[in-house]
């Protein structure tokens, strides 16, 4: 199951503490304790693995290491290791302790979340004329501690929404390698899949239900995976009783969830078509165009059908 949104403390490394410290040869006793080493850093860093969320349901604190303590002849601590936060590429890294928001957009992004502490000062650094044998040092700052919430929101070029059941993973896997599953029940897609088209990136976004915005069915949990998506593919079945209302019903919720949803560019696919007549489907087409004139009729086991989607695709892939 797919791992979208997870809460997790981070805890970044304690500076190391400076040294007490002085030469032991006969004419020159004086301070020689080094600084401490500066703690780990929390780090978060984006990958291309929508799993990568998958630990943190059980592992709910990440931790640096410290920095090393100061060391004899003004040799400072060594710094502590960083701790990484491996999070999928889409994350929203929401920082609850500071109000803060980052988003990790890029393979190899990283953003520290949470700074170490310094290292301590070591004597040698308080010596002067009038001290020449400091016995005092510092010890190590704390480093920061910060809640995060780890939000997940697909970033695809092609998002498939609709109905459960309209044909939406059929034909991510005819187009793609994906392997999403497909049966002929209410809720076919119990998660997102991703494939990909030469180029474009396209996401089936498990299917819609009305009142999805306000909750209901798994709503919101995927309805949030939309909001990245660059261009929606609304799939519409041919055999539905009534596919002008199915067609208002989904764009009423992504409107309720984020009106800006509706301002994308849309494609409508009229899905399925082999399951009625051609005369049928004709007037759904007509009367389907009224709300958007970007329309594909479209069925799996029509050759031709799948070769007019490819083409609208190719075209899609030239003005990316």
């Amino acid at each position: 199951m797919l791992i979208d949104d997870v809460t997790i403390k981070v805890r970044a490394g304690k500076g190391g503490n400076g040294m007490v410290a002085f030469a032991k040869t006969l004419m020159n006793q004086g301070p020689t304790g080094g600084d401490g080493g500066r703690g780990g850093n929390i780090i978060v860093r984006g990958v291309n693995d929508l799993g990568a969320l998958r630990p943190f349901k059980t592992k709910k604190l990440v931790v640096a290491k410290d920095g090393g303590a100061g060391e004899q002849n003004m040799r400072t601590g060594a710094n502590g290791a960083d701790g990484i936060v491996i999070v999928p590429v889409g994350t929203v890294v929401h920082d609850l302790t500071n109000k803060k928001d980052y988003e990790i957009n890029k393979i190899g992004q990283e953003i520290v979340i949470a700074k170490g502490g310094n290292g301590g000062f070591g004597n040698f650094y308080f010596r002067s004329s009038t001290n020449t044998t400091p016995e005092q040092a510092n010890p190590g700052a704390v480093g920061e501690n910060v809640e995060l919430r780890l939000e997940l929101k697909l970033i695809a070029d092609i998002g498939f929404v609709g109905y459960p059941n309209v044909g939406k993973s059929s034909l991510l896997n005819e187009l793609t390698n994906a392997s999403s599953k497909v049966a002929n029940y209410k809720f076919t897609t119990l998660e997102p899949h991703l494939g990909v088209y030469y180029e474009l990136i396209l996401a089936d976004i498990p299917g819609i239900i009305e009142g999805a915005s306000e909750g209901k069915g798994l709503g919101i949990k995927f309805l949030k995976h939309i909001e990245r998506t660059k261009i929606l593919f609304h799939f519409i079945a041919a055999d539905s009783e009534n596919p002008v209302e199915d067609y208002e019903i989904i764009r009423g919720e992504l409107g309720k969830f984020n009106p800006e949803l509706l301002k994308k560019d849309e494609w409508v696919l009229v899905s399925k078509t082999d399951e009625k007549s051609p005369e049928e489907v004709e007037k759904i087409v007509k009367k389907l165009k009224k709300k958007n004139p970007q329309i594909i009729s479209l069925s799996l086991l029509d050759d031709k059908s799948v070769e007019g989607l490819k083409k609208v695709l190719n075209e899609i892939k030239a003005e990316k």
